[in-house]
């Protein structure tokens, strides 16, 4: 864990980023195709970050700077299925947080009902619940907006 590094991608690991999410979950259950995933990670405002493992990509980070309210936006987070558990995902965060502080004084993210581990980690990291969309991507599911207070 101490090789990760964190930096901005490089165009061939956009595409790398996109098959991560769509053969991951919370994406598979919400039914996110390959073409709506590509759109997302498009736009002078989507800002796609790799964590890296001695130079192999093992996560990413898609922030939007002006996402909700005029705050800064964690649009995505995965992290690849053999690198789960390893803080990697802490590190991630702590990194848009870290991006974030000086210009922001919040920091905002979307997490489904049925996502428990990853709610876990962001509420052990400070975010806290601060509305309920229920029904609003599949029915039977919720997804909760989640805010940090910066500064």
């Amino acid at each position: 864990m101490s090789d990760v590094t964190i930096a901005p991608a490089v165009d061939e690991e956009r595409e790398w980023a996109v098959r991560l999410m769509v053969s991951s979950e919370p994406w598979i259950t919400l039914g996110r195709s390959i073409e709506a995933t590509r759109a997302m990670f498009q736009g002078a405002d989507a800002q796609l970050f790799i964590a890296r493992d001695r130079d192999v990509p093992c996560g990413f980070l898609l922030l939007r700077p002006r996402g909700l309210a005029s705050s800064p936006y964690v649009a995505a987070l995965a992290v690849a299925p053999g690198e789960r558990g390893k803080g990697i995902g802490t590190r991630l965060l702590e990194f848009a947080e870290g991006r974030w502080r000086t210009d922001s004084r919040h920091l905002f993210i979307c997490v489904s009902s049925f996502n428990t581990r990853a709610k876990a980690l962001y509420e052990r990291l400070g975010y806290a619940v601060v509305g309920e969309f229920k029904d609003y991507v599949i029915d039977g599911a919720s997804e909760y907006l989640l805010h940090k207070r910066l500064r």
